[in-house]
């Protein structure tokens, strides 16, 4: 698998593969897996050539993490890349209350605490690192800081405000400590990464679904900004929670939720686009966000051995030139969007 190196102050930087492995799903997203399918899968993952891991603490309530021990213990440390996120404590809690209930399954009875502070970002790191079982982790998330997350503008300005002041030191002082490799933002909407990266100094981002063959809203100001400033972009949710992989088909999802009529008749236009230059809709989705030169990696979830191994293969797919051209013409794809 190809790779793309990341150096942006100049301390040796990371190596991404170009596909990433991102365990929610092994955290018992939307339905419980084992953990011995779990474990195949994370090997399945391996054997495509993927060596970068992202987790955090929400995923399966630490389930994600605990399941990466054991398959991290038999690899040596420098052949792989792995990410987790603070902004979230996991405490013990009774069964009924524990968070997550509904989407995440068989996962033990914690309940979050966002906590943005020094001492929590510091609190949440070694407790990923004894989940983890590893000696160091490469790059940190702030998790969460968003609109979605917290529910209004508000509640999101709040929660920068208290990570700003307070938390964002920890992980400054990791990274200049040499502890970490990098340091950035998990967030679910552009315009609250640009904030971040507008205020400090962040190396990474982890984006989701905002920078897709079905929205490139984010090349308006965001993007532009970390190819000025060298920052890099981990592009999570390429299919925009399901959509570009399935096709507009009835209860198809979207961004967390079933697609409305609007967007099942504009991915029902990509995809046309697609077909009429022998391109599956799900080969395009994949592939292009990895044209911006932002982009350090992609990393589509799985939960099965199949769905990784499906992943890897849409990476060797030829895309001619003229499809990006075809959907910039017909307005499907932004004209600023990069595709060579």
């Amino acid at each position: 698998m190809k790779t793309r190196h990341f150096d942006r102050i100049g301390n040796g930087g990371i190596t991404f593969t170009e596909l990433g492995f991102g365990t929610a799903p092994i955290g018992n997203l939307y339905r419980a897996v084992s953990d011995q399918d779990a474990n195949a899968t994370l090997e399945a993952a391996r054997r495509t050539g993927c060596r970068y891991y992202d987790t955090a603490p929400l995923y399966g309530l630490g389930l994600s993490e605990t399941r990466l021990n054991p398959f991290l213990r038999s690899k040596k440390r420098d052949d792989y890349v792995l990410s987790s996120k603070v902004g979230r404590i996991m405490r013990a809690c009774p069964p009924e209350q524990r968070t997550g209930i509904g989407k995440f399954f068989d996962t033990p009875s914690r309940r979050e605490v966002y906590d943005y502070s020094y001492d929590g970002v510091m609190r949440s790191f070694e407790a990923s690192l004894e989940r983890l079982g590893v000696d160091r982790i490469d790059i940190l998330f702030v998790h969460d800081v968003d609109i979605f997350t917290h529910g209004s503008k508000e509640a999101s300005d709040q929660r920068i405000e208290e990570f700003m002041r307070s938390g964002y030191y920890g992980l400054l002082s990791l990274r200049d400590q040499g502890v970490i490799k990098a340091f950035g933002g998990g967030i679910n909407e552009w315009q609250v990464a640009q904030t971040l990266a507008e205020r400090g100094d962040f190396d990474l981002f982890l984006l989701a679904g905002r920078y897709t063959l079905l929205e490139q809203e984010a090349l308006t100001s965001f993007l532009p900004l970390c190819q000025a400033r060298g920052i890099g972009i981990v592009l999570g949710g390429p299919y925009n929670s399901g959509i570009l992989a399935t096709g507009p088909k009835p209860g198809a999802y979207y961004n967390y939720s079933e697609a409305s009529q609007d967007i099942l008749d504009r991915v029902a236009r990509i995809e046309a686009v697609c077909k009429r230059h022998g391109v599956r809709l799900i080969e395009a989705a994949l592939q292009f966000p990895l044209l911006h030169p932002s982009v350090v990696s992609v990393i589509p979830g799985g939960q099965r051995p199949a769905e990784v191994e499906s992943n890897r293969s849409l990476l060797d797919a030829k895309l001619p030139e003229a499809l990006w051209s075809d959907l910039k013409k017909e307005g499907l794809m932004r004209t600023d969007a990069p595709t060579a």
